[in-house]
């Protein structure tokens, strides 16, 4: 009986993990009204600082190089992903995902680094 309450708690456990690790995982994504699981009011007050001021230095120290943005997001790009960071907060949702599909982000395959075009075909830009 007990290996049997063992299987069942283990079984529990699984599938509970299943349903509340991507809901952590996929907090942001782009939607401010949405608060990622390092949140705090200072360090939202911090963020929005960086964003306002375009201070990429400030907001790469504030992300510690955590997530994909990280891996994206640069000091040459930087102003563009606040400009969505800002679109969003004024519920400008479309233009925020549009800034950020052109950078590379929030795309569910993890494809595109803003460099290929909108016509689906794979083709470079020129430069």
């Amino acid at each position: 009986m007990n290996k049997k309450a063992l299987i069942l708690g283990s079984a529990a456990l699984v599938l509970g993990g299943l349903f509340i690790i991507p809901n952590t995982i996929s907090a942001y994504r782009g939607d401010p009204s949405i608060k990622g699981p390092d949140c705090t009011d200072e360090r939202h007050q911090e963020m929005e600082q960086a964003f306002e001021t375009n201070d990429y230095h400030a907001w790469n120290n504030l992300m510690q190089g955590k997530g994909k943005v990280t891996q994206v997001v640069n000091e040459g790009n930087f102003a563009r992903f606040a400009e969505a960071h800002k679109l969003a907060e004024e519920g400008k949702m479309d233009e925020a995902k549009q800034i950020r599909t052109e950078l590379g982000l929030g795309l569910k395959n993890g494809s595109g680094n803003g460099e290929k075009q909108g016509d689906g075909q794979g083709q470079k830009r020129g430069r």
